[in-house]
């Protein structure tokens, strides 16, 4: 995670440059680059190489997070235009979800609410149908997408198989304006937004997409048959 001098997350919301950071696994470490520059990079090592830590603040959560390095750090400083860190959660903290939302006592490391969200294509279809221009899936960031059902099935779903691992179905993810930032561009417009704020509003917040809980299981791959639980 990226944290301003204050120890703040910084995320594409307030800084749309953000989405054109790339990363790629390699055997040194992350590989990290801009999409429209693949030759300015920087590798970010598995493994903090120091033992300081600092406070962080995840909106209104606080924990201990480890520094990386200072050539991460002037990196994305000079990247960003701005003093910034990047940091890892130890082993020593733990950011757990609330209560109200916790099966087992989970942690969501640094997240911004849950650790898994899942969408339906037939969904980004549907929204896709409504707008002068198509987005895609990149604009929502979901860990799963499914192919068939209805649009918006994934709403009445209590819990869901996904070849062999269980994840719980939590609450509707709300969506802010980092969907309106084109991930391969990091420019920001009114679309997908504004279209899905007509009919997909709920309590005044627009929503798309379910979070989840993983539950049990060892693993998921591409093609892997998915059943549903209905509430």
């Amino acid at each position: 995670m990226l944290v301003d001098g204050a120890g703040k997350f910084l995320s594409q919301r307030k800084f749309p440059k953000m989405a054109l950071l790339q990363v790629e696994l390699s055997e040194e470490g992350l590989h990290v680059f801009d999409k429209s520059s693949p030759d300015y990079y920087l590798t970010v090592p598995y493994q903090a190489q120091n033992d300081k830590l600092i406070d962080v603040e995840i909106w209104e959560d606080k924990v201990k997070a480890q520094l990386v390095n200072e050539e991460c750090n002037a990196w994305f400083s000079k990247y960003l235009g701005f003093a910034c860190n990047l940091v890892c959660m130890p082993g020593s903290s733990a950011r757990k979800l609330k209560p109200k939302y916790a099966v087992n006592g989970e942690s969501v490391s640094f997240a911004d609410g849950m650790p898994y969200l899942i969408i339906g294509q037939s969904a980004l279809d549907d929204l896709n149908s409504r707008l002068n221009e198509a987005v895609p899936m990149d604009r929502f960031r979901p860990n799963l997408v499914f192919a068939g059902g209805a649009p918006f099935e994934e709403d009445h779903w209590d819990k869901v198989r996904i070849g062999e691992a269980i994840f719980k179905v939590t609450k509707p993810c709300a969506r802010c304006v980092m969907t309106t930032v084109d991930q391969q561009t990091a420019e920001k417009g009114k679309e997908p937004l504004r279209t899905l704020a007509t009919y997909r509003t709920v309590n005044n917040q627009v929503m798309f997409g379910q979070n989840m809980l993983f539950l049990e299981g060892a693993e998921v791959k591409v093609g892997d048959q998915l059943v549903a639980v209905k509430k």
